[in-house]
């Protein structure tokens, strides 16, 4: 279930891959260790007549549904949920059995903010909102881990990404001079 590398362009270096913060599984594992404590106490509590086989057979097989709709789903949701962050996009993908992936390129993005509860505070995750330029809304990305970070190194993407892409006011001087001068800007090292 890992995220496929094949969706990356050639130049595209993945910076930062995460999945939603390890606190969505607990509630799964509790769960689990309660059906495992019910058949368990089933199993040595309830008479050995055909009534008690019965009676275990009922508590597992209500044990198994719940882990397999309490546990095994929420544990795939986690770990089929990719928060990648590369140098040229976010890409946000999930799905267990179909799938939705999200582009949003680090040119387009015009905001994004970090929201904190205080439980998330305290495991160190939180909200990640992500404005860009277009129609779909916000993209917003739950329980990140190492949010602070996170938004921190988003920073970093969108401002490096910004600088590779523009033109400083010296480069910008010196178009202008090759212009003034007759020479093409298909010639400039910076227009290529």
């Amino acid at each position: 279930m890992a995220f496929p590398e094949d969706v990356l362009t050639e130049d595209e270096q993945v910076v930062l891959h995460l999945h939603p913060h390890w606190k969505a599984l607990v509630g799964p594992g509790l769960v689990l260790v309660l059906a495992v404590a019910a058949v368990v106490a089933g199993f040595v509590l309830l008479p050995d007549s055909d009534g008690g086989a019965i009676g275990l057979y009922v508590i597992s097989g209500v044990a198994l549904a719940l882990v397999l709709w309490l546990a095994l789903r929420p544990f795939l949701v986690w770990r089929t949920t990719h928060y990648l962050f590369t140098n040229e996009r976010v890409l946000l993908q999930h799905g267990v059995v179909s799938r939705d992936r999200r582009d949003v390129p680090l040119a387009r993005i015009n905001d994004y903010t970090m929201n904190q509860r205080f439980l998330e505070r305290l495991f160190g995750c939180g909200t990640l909102t992500i404005e860009s330029a277009g129609e779909r809304g916000p993209a917003v990305l739950t329980d990140v881990p190492g949010i602070s970070q996170v938004q921190t190194r988003l920073y970093e993407l969108v401002e490096a990404h910004h600088d590779r892409h523009s033109l400083g006011d010296g480069e910008m001087r010196e178009m202008l001079a090759d212009l003034s001068e007759g020479k093409p800007l298909r010639d400039h090292p910076t227009t290529t």
